[in-house]
């Protein structure tokens, strides 16, 4: 499952897909909009994307975790649009027989996403607006 949009999505209902008699880990990662940042106070924070491009990258990022780990299936999902503090902003999933495994496709997963998926952020701030480049 890969999905970019403005909606919220259930954490609990990602793992219930996932499982299946032959997994024996599910790992996840949910990144959520927090409320200090680089010193500042953030607001909401507003991404951005050019969907047909971020839906391929992402395709391709899971194609290569399929292949490298030892895994099952992969989840992500990423929202767009405005999102206040504390709203989820990406969860990535990851079921595999093996623990292992799923924490090291994981991390790939979030790490690529950051480098190769076109999704921009915006910071909202009370000193102003800042678009923020590869952070986390």
């Amino acid at each position: 499952m890969i999905e970019i949009r403005e909606s919220d999505f259930s954490v609990d209902d990602v793992i219930a897909r996932m499982k299946k008699r032959e997994v024996g880990a599910i790992v996840t990662f949910l990144g959520t909009v927090r409320s200090r940042s680089k010193g500042r106070e953030v607001e909401k924070l507003q991404f951005e994307t050019y969907k047909e491009m971020a839906m391929g990258k992402l395709g391709e990022i899971k194609e290569i975790a399929m292949r490298r780990f030892e895994i099952e299936d992969v989840a992500i999902i990423h929202r767009v649009g405005a999102l206040a503090v504390s709203e989820n902003i990406v969860l990535i999933a990851v079921s595999a027989e093996h623990r292992k495994d799923a924490f090291a496709a994981c991390e790939f997963l979030i790490d690529e996403l950051k480098n190769v998926v076109p999704i921009w952020k915006k910071e909202f701030t009370p000193s102003g607006e800042y678009w923020i480049e590869g952070e986390g």
